[in-house]
């Protein structure tokens, strides 16, 4: 009999695979809160301008949104390993949907700035706890894959609400908007209740399973995670800086153009969704990840040829040349592509070297380099912007892209873990 109910255990803590009714649920959860992140991603601020906040008052609804967010990344390895795999989703898409239709009772900054603040506690769960469930849910071969399936489960929202949104508030109504953002999450939080009903506690379980960390003190452990972390961090940053210049400023400089704004912007969404589907099936059929160092040297290019295209800019410039607006949209597809290849691969090495029972630390630290790398860029690169030009604003990041060259290179060599 003990026999029996130990093999029981065994297969309820045993991953299902990406076909399996658990994994398509997280991909529906994941899919649905994204889309209520993303669809009030460039509204809010807009909401705040309309109550007669300034550009900075604006933009501080969104660094207080991302602060929160990064915060709640950082106390979410101690929330996994103290049975939160069970109940953060969950928590997580209600915090985000429920408090969007509060916006309506003021466009205040305060009130704004207040709502911001819990909805990025919800997206800092949802973020880490779900790409930690996506590896958590399939067996070791399928790591790649399934870390790609939910990059796409992330991408399409993007591409769907990140115009889209605008439009709808301005030609429907913010009330419409708010109350989407509101309803979509929902679903995410209905179907994680429902993925815990078919994984059982098998998978909450496995979380704390597996030998103690090595036989030195908790400190020492840490450091050498973070050493085993540090080079996909790093990379992660760093195209993170870069994406964040693409998606803030350059419809800025292409405001006389919009179309070509649109179509850089479009391919950038759709190529970094291609590439990260592309890196993620490569990734387990050569059984490590390989795209790492094309990636760097693409998405270095894409950013330069951009930074070409805008160079003009400055001054009394009313758009590019159709060369420079086929060097555009070239450029920022070509990031895109390389971008997305880069965050399949630097994840998927996170979750390998971290091993099965620090997937929630590696989680943690992906979405705080992805999350404070978009946001250290708005700001720092924004400055550059002003002072020197968007040209300059974009070479910057391609010289910050190419510098992580060495890195890529090692990224598929080291893949140890620490038991």
């Amino acid at each position: 009999m003990e026999h029996s109910t130990q093999g029981a255990r065994d297969r309820s803590a045993a991953p299902a695979g990406l076909r399996s009714p658990a994994f398509r649920l997280l991909l529906l959860a994941t899919l649905t809160s994204f889309s209520g992140y993303i669809l009030l991603l460039p509204i809010v601020p807009l909401w705040a301008t309309e109550g007669g906040v300034g550009e900075f008052g604006a933009g501080t609804t969104t660094a207080v949104f991302m602060l929160t967010t990064v915060l709640t990344q950082l106390a979410m390895p101690w929330l996994l390993d103290h049975g939160g795999y069970r109940w953060t989703f969950t928590a997580g898409a209600l915090l985000l949907g429920l408090p969007a239709p509060l916006l309506l009772l003021s466009n205040d900054l305060g009130p704004v700035i207040a709502i911001s603040a819990v909805r990025g506690i919800g997206f800092g769960m949802i973020t880490v706890i779900g790409a930690a469930l996506s590896v958590r849910l399939v067996p070791a071969h399928q790591i790649g894959r399934a870390a790609a399936y939910y990059g796409v489960a992330i991408g399409i929202p993007n591409l769907v609400f990140l115009s889209v949104g605008v439009w709808m508030a301005l030609n429907l109504g913010f009330e419409t908007v708010f109350w989407m953002a509101t309803v979509i999450p929902l679903i995410g939080a209905v179907a994680t209740v429902l993925l815990w009903r078919i994984a059982g506690d098998g998978l909450a379980g496995a979380t704390v399973a597996g030998p103690k960390a090595g036989n030195g003190s908790a400190a020492a452990d840490r450091t050498r995670i973070w050493a085993l972390l540090s080079g996909p961090l790093l990379i992660m940053l760093a195209l993170s800086l870069s994406s964040s210049v693409v998606l803030t400023f350059l419809s800025i400089p292409l405001s006389a153009t919009p179309l070509v704004a649109s179509a850089a912007l479009l391919g950038y969404g759709a190529m970094t969704v291609a590439g990260r589907w592309l890196a993620g099936n490569l990734s387990d059929r050569r059984g490590r990840p390989t795209l790492a160092l094309p990636a760097v040297v693409l998405g270095a290019a894409g950013i330069g040829l951009t930074a070409i295209a805008v160079w003009p800019s400055q001054g009394g410039w009313d758009g590019p040349s159709p060369a420079g607006a086929a060097l555009t949209v070239v450029g920022a597809s070509l990031f895109g592509a390389a971008f997305g290849a880069a965050q399949n691969d630097t994840l998927v090495t996170m979750f390998r070297r971290a091993g099965p029972r620090r997937q929630g630390t590696a989680s943690a630290v992906w979405n705080i380099g992805f999350d404070a790398g978009t946001g250290a860029g708005s700001i720092g690169l924004g400055v550059i912007a002003q002072l020197a030009g968007f040209g300059p604003a974009f070479l910057t990041t391609a010289i910050l892209t190419a510098c992580c060259l060495p890195l890529a290179a090692q990224l598929g060599r080291v893949a140890s873990t620490v038991e």
